[in-house]
């Protein structure tokens, strides 16, 4: 199985080469959008039909205080709640690059997911308008952040990728260098499991690196790679095109979660294997 430690896993990128996506005070250079709130949040002027709001809180609206800066650990970081489904998107689209941030669970959890894992994502190489995909979500690639899955990939609303996988015991595919490429498609089969979990335990900051180098993305928890996605492609009239860049979106999903140093750099070569 493919892995590089924290350290050699920079080389591509060095620690002062790093451009600061989040620069501690505000969300400069990113802005929100929700779609409706559960009914058990009270969101004033949203249309409710039977109980249950149908209109979205839309773009730059955070009536809950869903995205907020926040001192943790001594230090300012990135709150989502998770009480309403939402993105925090990157006003730039990026190519060529890797990204790095760290991550760490909250408490809280929310409808519809309070009985669920926590979860959150990274969409990367967005695209189009927000609200595509589960009246929220851009078109995109994803990382998923969820307890036990992080790493995985989510092929979310007109993208597909490819995955070397062997199966599993019940038939499912899983991420494995030495397997045969197998395609996901947003339409049909669009979630592939990463190879293995190299989570910490709740309470514990986690490190994830994605670099992405034309068509193809590496993902990387605490510096051990678990995904490697080839040939992204997104459909335009109908034909399949390299999908290259994009905005990225984090993800408000029913758990709180915090997020620090967020970072990136442009890349000249893929991540060697």
């Amino acid at each position: 199985m493919s892995s590089v430690s924290c350290a050699s896993s920079q080389n591509l990128s060095t620690q002062t080469d790093f451009k600061v996506l989040f620069n501690g005070k505000d969300f400069t250079g990113w802005y929100t959008y929700q779609r409706e709130p559960e009914p058990t949040s009270c969101v004033t002027g949203l249309k409710m039909e039977d109980d249950k709001y149908v209109e979205p809180i839309g773009l730059n609206r955070d009536p809950l205080g869903v995205f907020t800066v926040v001192k943790l650990d001594g230090e300012s970081v990135i709150r989502i709640s998770g009480e309403t489904f939402g993105i925090l998107v990157s006003d730039k689209e990026f190519e060529n690059y890797h990204l790095s941030l760290e991550f760490k669970w909250g408490e809280k959890k929310y409808p519809p997911r309070e009985n669920s894992k926590r979860d959150s994502g990274i969409l990367y190489h967005s695209f189009g308008s927000e609200g595509s995909r589960g009246g929220v979500w851009m078109k995109s690639v994803e990382c998923q952040i969820q307890e036990g899955d992080v790493g995985d990939l989510w092929c979310v609303d007109g993208t597909i990728a490819k995955v070397n996988v062997v199966k599993e015991e019940n038939g499912k595919p899983k991420y494995d260098p030495s397997g045969s490429l197998q395609t996901f498609d947003s339409r049909g089969e669009r979630y592939c499991p990463k190879s293995i979990d190299y989570e910490k335990p709740i309470g514990e900051w986690n490190r994830v690196d994605i670099y992405t180098y034309g068509d193809e993305s590496i993902h990387l928890v605490n510096g051990q790679i678990n995904m490697h996605v080839k040939g992204m492609k997104y459909f335009v009239d109908q034909k399949l095109k390299p999908l290259t860049k994009g905005k990225i979106q984090l993800q408000s999903e029913g758990s709180e979660v915090f997020y620090r140093n967020i970072r990136i750099k442009p890349i000249s070569k893929m991540l060697d294997l």
